[in-house]
């Protein structure tokens, strides 16, 4: 069948009987596309009607829903009004049109975005064809509209996976944007119980109903639902059969658009495996309500962690591990044991993971810097540990080079986890009865020691590689389509015009986005540098600030330490200021950005760099101006979204399934002694 048919929407792609009914549908659908939306009115008048949907014959009582009717009323002005947020928007595992597995909320991204559950073989005229027919209308007038085109996403989501495949999804995406760049994504699951879940948290109920004895043959029977989803991916309204039209969808789109940005890092911040447990987004509003999830409910599974390491990985150069610290399942079991352990702090109360926190990226999504042992303070943001393998400099002033070595400055340092010396750690470690035979099981005998306990952990963090992420496989293994058009132009600009693949490289074969060296932006200088204001701004509550004279504030409050970056280490007055090129692998994951966390989110850096940094006497030659329009900001921010690698969920979900504390291990170690 062709795709121009008018009797293609919503079908398998089998010509369709001859219908009274479709004549007068038709023009219902070509009435529906005049109507002329708020805000986008300019541009409704080349609008083209989208192909009719199969339906059945309709009867004498059958009432065609208000979305195929002009609006008898004036749809409100964008802006002028708010909506609330209702919930945050689910999670589940997807299948795209060309197959592969995905997280909804990776495909929600941080555009607005127009959801519906639908089915192709739908016979309802008010069901899943209008849902259809409005989102040609929506599509139609944004795609006019280029500037707000990569802002706004279409998603239509099957609740029938043993029929809608992805292949025939592929075919109804093809179908519907008739070729074009605009994101309107077909989705279907794996199977019926992949599926359930997601329908269940959007309070979708589907019923089969019944064909002749058999009922699980028959067509579904549900109840028409669009959600409306904003870039923070929360459901801001819900259309049903009676509120869904064209022009008041629009109007609510464009008011979205309109909203400022709440500082936000972007997880797949409703799943059980990704993002703080307590959600403080949008805690300056006066509006703000908790959402603290129940993180009993983070139930872990543990993983072959040498095994990742052994696997080729896409996207991902080799492993090298230095002489000696081979890696094995007994070192990586003690060192994940090490890592959450509290006991290797001073006061038994700080672990590795409370810095580098596995559901946020190993890093700290809720601090901008660090906060340690007794809440001391950090000068610098908790760096992601993510392919930390690969990495030749450590720190962000790049002043290890080893990891084994690496481990000892913060439990060392007075403000991470203050221990006095290493030989207090060690004889700590030799006094815990759940250590010694694991330490002598991975190293043929030998105890803990400044060795030993350095190889442990640095195993473990060896093993947190992530590849094979949407951007390898377009890039590395030709699948076009595992990145949208906003990604491929995004990576051109990464190349290219933004210059970003100067510092953050891209090799023939991997690539780890960084070039191993230190730069001056201008960040650093400012903090330095920056005439200190006569009063700060102090949020006390949600929606309550306060002005505070900084001479008061100053009076109780820590004074800022000063930090000079790499100078600190070479004395060198060129390397004022300069740090650390970070790879940018799962940087979608890792917010906030910079070495101080002053950059709340993509959208901020790649601002940052657009305007050139900040001048200062040492700025990076490399730093200047990109004059980049709004779209290819955008585009930008939406190729890093395409670096978060496949492995992220397993590796949160072995983190939570590492023992924590010494209960259950000392139990085990005293069974074993009375055996013997």
């Amino acid at each position: 069948m062709r795709s121009h048919d008018p009797a293609s929407i919503m079908t398998s792609g089998h010509p369709l009987e001859s219908r009274p009914f479709m004549h007068f549908l038709s023009k219902a659908l070509t009435t529906l596309v005049a109507l002329v939306p708020i805000g986008l009115a300019a541009h409704s008048n080349h609008e083209h009607a989208p192909p009719a949907p199969v339906v059945s014959e309709p009867t004498k009582e059958q009432v065609l829903a208000p979305g195929y009717r002009p609006l008898t009323y004036a749809a409100p002005a964008p802006g002028t009004y708010t909506l609330p947020v209702l919930f945050d928007a689910a999670d589940g595992e997807v299948l795209r049109e060309d197959g592969r597995k995905s997280r909804l909320h990776d495909v929600l991204g941080e555009r607005v975005t127009v959801l519906g559950f639908m089915y192709t073989r739908c016979d309802d005229v008010n069901g899943c064809p209008l849902a259809t027919a409005v989102f040609h209308q929506l599509m139609n007038r944004l795609k006019a509209r280029p500037e707000l085109s990569d802002a706004v996403q279409l998603v239509t989501f099957s609740f029938d996976p043993e029929h809608d495949t992805p292949a025939l999804m592929g075919k109804q995406r093809s179908m519907h944007t008739r070729g074009s760049s605009f994101d309107w994504h077909f989705l279907t699951t794996a199977s019926t119980d992949a599926l359930a879940p997601v329908l269940d948290a959007y309070d979708q109920t589907v019923m089969r109903r019944a064909k002749g004895t058999d009922s699980s043959a028959g067509p579904y029977s549900h109840i028409l639902r669009v959600f409306l989803i904003d870039r923070e991916r929360r459901v801001r309204n819900i259309y049903s059969v009676a509120f869904l039209h064209a022009d008041t969808l629009a109007s609510d789109v464009l008011t979205l658009l309109s909203e400022s940005r709440t500082p936000d890092k972007r997880t797949t911040d409703n799943s059980p495996t990704h993002g703080p447990g307590d959600v403080k987004r949008g805690y300056e509003s006066a509006n703000y309500t908790t959402r603290t999830r129940d993180l009993t409910a983070r139930s872990g599974q543990r993983a072959n962690l040498l095994q990742l390491t052994q696997a080729p990985t896409l996207g991902l150069p080799a492993l090298s591990v230095p002489p000696g610290s081979e890696l094995t399942a007994e070192r990586i079991s003690l060192g994940r044991k090490l890592f959450y352990d509290r006991r290797l702090s001073l006061n038994n109360t700080f672990s590795c993971a409370m810095c580098h926190v596995p559901e946020q990226g190993f890093t700290s999504n809720e601090l901008a810097t660090a906060v340690g042992l007794e809440g001391r303070t950090v000068r610098r943001n908790a760096p992601t540990l993510d392919n930390v393998a690969h990495s030749r400099r450590l720190f962000h002033d790049a002043r290890e080079f080893s990891l084994e070595q690496q481990v000892w400055a913060p439990l060392l340092a007075e403000n991470e986890m203050a221990n006095p010396s290493i030989g207090y750690v060690v004889e700590k470690m030799r006094g815990l009865d759940d250590y010694l035979e694991r330490f002598e099981r991975a190293f043929d005998g030998r105890g803990p020691d400044m060795h030993t306990i350095g190889i442990a952990l640095s195993s473990y963090e060896r093993t947190l590689v992530s590849g094979n992420a949407p951007f390898d496989r377009a890039y590395y293994g030709n699948e076009r389509g595992a990145m949208s058009e906003s990604q491929w132009r995004g990576l051109k600009l990464f190349t290219g015009k933004g210059r970003c693949a100067s510092c953050h490289l891209i090799g023939t074969d991997s690539a780890l986005f960084t070039d191993h060296a230190v730069h001056n932006t201008g960040i650093g200088y400012s903090r330095s540098m920056k005439p200190i204001p006569a009063t700060r701004t102090i949020q006390i509550a949600p929606g309550v600030q306060v002005a505070v004279k900084t001479e008061s504030y100053a009076a109780s409050a820590e004074k800022p330490p000063n930090d000079l970056g790499r100078y600190e280490v070479t004395q060198d007055p060129a390397d004022r200021w300069r740090y650390r090129t970070p790879g940018l692998r799962n940087v979608a994951l890792t917010a906030p950005y910079m070495h101080d966390g002053s950059l709340a989110t993509l959208s901020d850096v790649v601002e940052f760099y657009d305007r050139g940094g900040i001048p200062n006497p040492t700025l990076d030659p490399l730093m200047a101006p990109l004059s980049l329009t709004e779209r290819e900001r955008k585009d930008l921010v939406h190729f890093l979204e395409a670096l978060t690698g496949d492995s992220v969920t397993t590796l949160v979900a072995d983190a939570f399934a590492a023992p924590v504390g010494d209960t259950q291990a000392k139990q085990e170690y005293a069974s074993r002694r009375a055996n013997q």
